[in-house]
Order: structure tokens, then C-alpha cells, then sequence
């Protein structure tokens, strides 16, 4: 178990009361996915020695995709990997659009010691070990041309680390903010850092500046991408994590946005080799990858991601890597470390009244009222599961055995769908679909 700080530990509680997936600590409470985490650390390893890789991790609801996805960042991080996790959304994320993905990802990017919004403190780090390197070469930092020599050698080895395919408003812009913050214009220099990550609020006067206009365009984001990904390993980290969570929201998108996006994935997909060092994780339903509506429908994707299982055995290397459902263990793991964890002054008390047997009960309750499909209840159990260790916490004379019984609240669809029986219609594709419609296949640069 990791050793947490008092306000991780906060911080996973408070996550849990609300439903969702703690963004620290969650190796201390993950049981049952060794061997999925396992595969994941491999292909880190992979990134880690230059491989540009890209892998998909499928489960329905409840199987611990973000939970999954979550803990990978944390791993990677921890590992010395650059990171960044991006919930997809039928708003302002569409793959064909690759200025959105780039901005996504750009916005989200992260480190150990910067967990969001960390370009600028990368690009800070890169340009140190160049100013490093030019001194240990027997420049003089404190020559006036020496800045200059820097910006010279800041474009030099961009156009050396990406094989020349850096685009030039990507050089400019980047020895601009070198130059800005040399001159202690730190309010420019951060405008155009969120240029930089592509965002459209940024005033022609300070893009003026840079001698750049307009905006990153999506035909050129995925070599500004390139570009970024190189400084990311020039300033010190393995490589580059990039989470897209949630990729079946795609199948809500009306059917040109649905089909766009689709091949925007198999274009990312097929481009992941040449980007050395980074690694692409994406996370979908079943729904997502096999229904024709979904990747099924997309022939080339498909044929490269297809899942493939052989009776109940499937290989964890394979392109999906498949998530379980939770089992009554082990929801019963999960609790039992989590009252381990919870910060009260007399856990000797809470042992006793959150004993195994009642541990137990909960399971069994909550599994009922979901019709005993415990695939589908890891939420709204910790959420109870919480709520018991709260109220014994609170109220001297609570007692759980005695006072509990189980109600769900606060349902999603599919929880919904699976106390009513009702079709499940969350993600159903847009109504302006033409049936049966299949992804067409060709590209949409």
C-alpha cells in the first residue's frame, strides 16, 4: 500500500460520497486488476524505451474504466511519464477535429509535481537543461548574445527532435516565450503558453509578438503534438501518457460527427508508432467496440482492435484489454481497505461496529437491489459503504447491523436500467441515423 498523506486520504473519502473516481490514492484500495495493471506497466515499459503504442481498455459499467485509467496516470507519473486524462464529450470533443484533441490534451497535460496545466513548467524545464548544456560547452551566461545562442539552439534541436516537422509558428512561438520571460514579461510569455496548448482567447497583439496568426489549425495539430511530446522527453520525463476516457460517448453524436470521429481514433491510431514515447490509452463499452454503430462499423479500426477471446481465457497483449466486472470479493477487498484508511481517532470502534459480517450484509444488500448483478452496484456501494463509516464516525450510538437498509439513490441510466429492466438508451445513437449506417472508411483530414 502507498503511503498517503492525510489530505489524499481526504481527498478519496470526499471523491467516494460523491460517486466518482478519486484522482489520488487509488492504488491504496485497488484489488482484483494486478494483472490488468500488469499489462499497462508494460506498455509504459514499451513507451519508456521509444515504442509509440496505443491500447484500449473495454468493460461495461461498473468494471473500473476510469478507475483504471485514473491509476495509470498516477502509475505513470510516478514512473516519470508526462500525463494527460480527457473525458470525451459530444460537446466540445470530436476526433476528426484534431485541434480539439490537441487542446484537450494540452489543457489536461500533467506531472508528478504539476498535475495540470503543466506546458509551461515542462517547456521551463527544457529550456534549463539546454542553458545547462550551452554553459558545460563553455558558453557564457552572462554574455549578452548568450539568450540569443539559447534561442538559436532551442530551434535547432526542436527541428533535430521532431525530423524537421515542427512547424514553424511552433519554433517561433516557443523562443518567443523564452525571450518574454527573459525580459520579465511573464503576462505575454503565459498568453501565449495557452496559445501554445490552443486555445482561441488569445489577442492578435500578443500573437503579433510571436509573428503568428490565427489559431493551431487541425490539420497541423498532430505535428504540434509531435513537437510537444519531444520537449516533454528533452525536459527530463520518459515519455507521454495520453488517457481518452469515456470513447463510447461517441455513439451519442449525431452520424457525420459519429463517423468522423471514429476515423479520427483509426487515424490516431495507425499515427501512434511514429510518435516514440507515447503511449494512447482509450476506454469504451463493449457497446463501443463491437456494435455497428461503434468501431465494428470502421472496418480498418476494427480489423486492428478487434477483441479476441478463446472460451473464457483472452490475452491481456492483445489490442483491448479486457476489464471484469466486480465480484462479491471483491467488494469485500475494497471495503475492508477502505476502513482500514478512514481517519478516525478510534479505529478499534469502527472495527467493531463496520465488522467483516456487516461488510458482508452490505454486499449482499446492495447486490439484491440490483438484482443480484454485482458488476454494476461499485458505486452506489461506496457510496453506502462511506456513508456507514460516517455515520458510525458522527453518532456514538449508531449501530449499522441494526439501523441500516440499503435504498438506491441517485441513479445513473445504467443502474436504472437495471432495477427497471428498461432498455438502456444512454448511449443510443443520435436519432438522425441512418439505420444500420456503417462508418464509412475514408479519411476526413
Amino acid at each position: 500500500m502507498s503511503t498517503l498523506t492525510q489530505k489524499d486520504v481526504k481527498h478519496i473519502f470526499e471523491a467516494l460520497r460523491k460517486g466518482l473516481v478519486p484522482e489520488r490514492g487509488l492504488d491504496a484500495f485497488a484489488v482484483g486488476i494486478e494483472k490488468q495493471l500488469g499489462e499497462l506497466h508494460r506498455q509504459l515499459d514499451l513507451a519508456g524505451d521509444g515504442e509509440g503504442t496505443v491500447k484500449f481498455l473495454r468493460g461495461g459499467y461498473g468494471c473500473g474504466k476510469t478507475f483504471m485509467g485514473r491509476l495509470a496516470v498516477l502509475d505513470a507519473q510516478a514512473r516519470g511519464f508526462a500525463t494527460s486524462f480527457v473525458v470525451v464529450s459530444d460537446n466540445d470533443l470530436k476526433f476528426h477535429r484534431f485541434d480539439d484533441v490537441y487542446r484537450k490534451v494540452l489543457t489536461e497535460l500533467g506531472t508528478a509535481s504539476c498535475p495540470r496545466g503543466a506546458l509551461g513548467d515542462v517547456l521551463d524545464r527544457w529550456i534549463g537543461r539546454v542553458e545547462e548544456a550551452l554553459i558545460a560547452a563553455g558558453e557564457d551566461d552572462a554574455d549578452p548574445a548568450f539568450d540569443a545562442t539559447v534561442a538559436k539552439r532551442l530551434e535547432e534541436d526542436l527541428a533535430a527532435m521532431t525530423g524537421g516537422r515542427a512547424p514553424q509558428d511552433f519554433v517561433r512561438v516557443i523562443q518567443t516565450i523564452f525571450e518574454l520571460k527573459q525580459q520579465g514579461n511573464v503576462a505575454e510569455a503565459g498568453a501565449l503558453i495557452s496559445w501554445l496548448c490552443g486555445s482561441g482567447n488569445v489577442a492578435a497583439s500578443v500573437k503579433r509578438t510571436a509573428g503568428i496568426k490565427g489559431d493551431i489549425e487541425s490539420r497541423d495539430a498532430l505535428d504540434y503534438l509531435r513537437g510537444v511530446l519531444e520537449i516533454v522527453k528533452a525536459a527530463g520525463y520518459k515519455g507521454l501518457l495520453v488517457v481518452i476516457d469515456e470513447a463510447e460517448t461517441i455513439l451519442r453524436m449525431r452520424s457525420d460527427s459519429r463517423h468522423k470521429s471514429l476515423n479520427g481514433i483509426r487515424q490516431i491510431a495507425d499515427a501512434s508508432g511514429s510518435y516514440p514515447g507515447m503511449l494512447w490509452v482509450f476506454t469504451g463499452t463493449p457497446e463501443f467496440f463491437d456494435t455497428r454503430q461503434g468501431v465494428a462499423g470502421l472496418s480498418p479500426l476494427h480489423e486492428r482492435i478487434r477483441f479476441l477471446k478463446q472460451g473464457r481465457f483472452a490475452s491481456l497483449r492483445q489490442a483491448q484489454l479486457e476489464l471484469v466486472p466486480f465480484d462479491a470479493e471483491r467488494l469485500r477487498s475494497v471495503a475492508l481497505r477502505l476502513r482500514e484508511l478512514f481517519p478516525t481517532a478510534d479505529h478499534g470502534r469502527l472495527d467493531q461496529k463496520i465488522s467483516t459480517a456487516f461488510v458482508e450484509r452490505l454486499v449482499a444488500e446492495v447486490s439484491a437491489g440490483f438484482k443480484g448483478d454485482v458488476g454494476v452496484v461499485p458505486r452506489q456501494f461506496l457510496r453506502e459503504f462511506v456513508t456507514q463509516l460516517d455515520l458510525v464516525e458522527e453518532h456514538a450510538d449508531y449501530e449499522p447491523m441494526s439501523e441500516y437498509g440499503f435504498q438506491a439513490t441517485d441513479l445513473s441510466p445504467e443502474e436504472q436500467h437495471v432495477l427497471s429492466g428498461t432498455a438502456l438508451t444512454s448511449l443510443a445513437p443520435a436519432p438522425d441515423d441512418e439505420a444500420e449506417g456503417l462508418v464509412p472508411a475514408e479519411d476526413v483530414w
